[in-house]
């Protein structure tokens, strides 16, 4: 069997000469975006792993009716909460206008999408640790969270952010957010303006119908045309603003990802991703800049960013467990007749996603042995998130987001669809402070951590279970998507928010099912092989 992660994109993906890179990249979150003319089928897609120990539950918000002259509060610390009510490591910052209403929205740890198929993924830039502005009173996640809850497309988004931002402060490090609506994609990058008077630094740029691109945990948005609103935003004050801070002279080129953070605007990940997607291009890794955006060799499907987020490098140089592989007698002995058959097998017994202990330990023994590149799918990762939005599907349908938890190369995903009335029992529930048999995150992770005993016998077992909940999620999805638009069709519009909500819910518990009854033949494996 062909394994799923030297699927074609990933086999040409790495041609350049990375290993002088002797860095090692922490950074947290991927996210990969597609526009309309990009697509397989006229969507556009965004998507986030969230690789930190941050919150796993997640719940569908209803929508909110505020009266006039009522205000809404604003938070920090809801990255660390156990259940949707917890408060004990939450402070409220300070309080806004509340709109007349809200929208429903897709509520995890950074808010993704809403129901009107405007949905966002994130990257922590960092930036300059000089420009964090604590007194800020927003965090990312709650510009996030505002602005799911009050507009319906990317520009609506960014435009409020913005003016959330400069007026009440940010207080974060720098990010990235990766936004689409049914139509547009684009950038929105922000940091603070150092402590002080409430502001903020930010601009946001469009990516091409016909493009696709990354956000890695690096700022992208280089070069900032003025004069293109159409492709172009940012805050009001940005030049004199990035002048007065020092990091422009107000003479030279302005380029946003030298003031904001000073880096060069790429790493592996970035270069992997858009060299995977656009081979004929050539891109190289020296250039002292990437393109912001490329236009794809061919069109890209949800499965291919999914496949991307499995990604650990396979089948180049840049494999971390390449030099891991070694000659195997692989002795198996039947119990009904006390025979014995012997095979000579190439074996590979250590997973990509090894803790640092055994990293440390491989490279006592043998210098360099392993070589410790920030991959794509990594094991601290929380939970990862596919969305896209349809604009030829009612709202309902046409938004969707394909949720995973746990490491992306080993877990299946659900689809959670914008119009749903509420997320599974146990995705409600944070299983990242204490283990919870009764929190979802835990019915995959525990059978990903004891595939890792042995990852060459539970490999393609689990690797031939995910094709096979993915295509199933697919083709069932798009029966169940016809079935609803008749419905809404015919102003059933209640009995498509069942149907859909069921189908959400029973894809949940049919994955945690699987996964519970895969540790079970892992253990059983095991048992007498160690």
């Amino acid at each position: 069997m062909k394994r799923i992660l030297t699927i074609t994109i990933c086999l040409f993906a790495l041609t350049f000469g990375l290993m002088g890179q002797s860095d090692i990249e922490t950074g947290s979150c991927t996210s990969i975006t597609v526009g309309k003319n990009a697509s397989t089928d006229g969507s556009t897609m965004t998507s986030h792993t969230c690789d930190s120990d941050f919150r796993t539950w997640l719940t569908m918000e209803p929508s909110i009716t505020y009266q006039k002259g009522d205000m809404e509060p604003v938070y920090k610390g809801k990255l660390h909460t156990d259940l949707p009510w917890d408060i004990r490591r939450v402070t409220e910052a300070g309080k806004i206008p509340a709109p007349e209403k809200t929208y429903k929205f897709l509520n995890t740890a950074y808010p993704c999408m809403n129901e009107k198929q405007l949905a966002m993924g994130e990257t922590t830039v960092e930036g300059r640790p000089e420009l964090v502005n604590p007194a800020g009173m927003f965090q990312i996640e709650e510009l996030q969270r505002i602005a799911l809850q009050r507009c319906s497309t990317a520009r609506e988004a960014i435009k409020l952010m913005g003016q959330l931002a400069q007026e009440y402060g940010y207080g974060d490090w720098a990010e990235c957010l990766t936004i689409i609506d049914k139509n547009e994609v684009w950038h929105f990058e922000i940091a603070g303006s150092g402590p002080g008077e409430p502001s903020a630094l930010w601009a946001a740029q469009r990516v091409p119908d016909d493009h696709v691109s990354v956000s890695a945990n690096i700022t992208r948005i280089g070069r900032i045309d003025w004069d293109n609103p159409d492709y172009f935003m940012y805050s009001s004050d940005l030049r004199e603003r990035s002048k007065k801070l020092g990091y422009w002279d107000g003479k030279s080129e302005y380029v946003f990802h030298k003031v904001v953070d000073g880096r060069k605007p790429f790493s592996i990940r970035e270069f992997f991703i858009l060299n995977a997607l656009a081979p004929s291009l050539n891109l190289s890794y020296d250039a002292e800049e990437l393109p912001f955006s490329v236009k794809p060799d061919q069109k890209v499907s949800p499965e291919m960013i999914t496949a991307l987020f499995r990604s650990t490098y396979e089948g180049t140089e840049y494999d971390m467990v390449k030099d891991l592989t070694v000659d195997f007698k692989r002795r198996v002995w039947n119990p009904y007749d006390n025979s014995v058959t012997v095979t000579d097998e190439k074996v590979t017994p250590v997973s990509p996603f090894m803790s640092n202990e055994i990293r440390t330990l491989l490279n006592h023994l043998k210098p360099d042995v392993v070589k410790n590149l920030r991959t794509i799918a990594v094991i601290r990762c929380s939970y990862s998130s596919v969305m896209q939005a349809r604009n030829w599907l009612p709202d309902e349908i046409g938004g969707v987001t394909y949720f995973s938890y746990d490491i992306p190369a080993q877990s299946p995903r659900i689809p959670i669809y914008a119009g749903i009335d509420q997320i599974h029992p146990a995705f409600q529930i944070c299983g990242q402070h204490e283990y919870r048999p009764d929190a979802a995150v835990w019915a995959y992770r525990e059978t990903n951590r004891i595939s890792t005993i042995d990852w060459d016998k539970t490999r393609e077992i689990l690797e031939t279970e995910i094709m096979a909940l993915e295509e199933k999620m697919f083709k069932t999805g798009a029966m169940v998507e016809a079935e609803a638009a008749a419905l809404i069709a015919a102003g059933e519009d209640k009995k498509a928010e069942e149907l859909i909500t069921r189908h959400t819910n029973d894809f949940a518990s049919l994955t945690m099912q699987r996964w519970q009854e895969l540790k079970e033949k892992f253990w059983m494996i095991f048992v007498r092989s160690m």
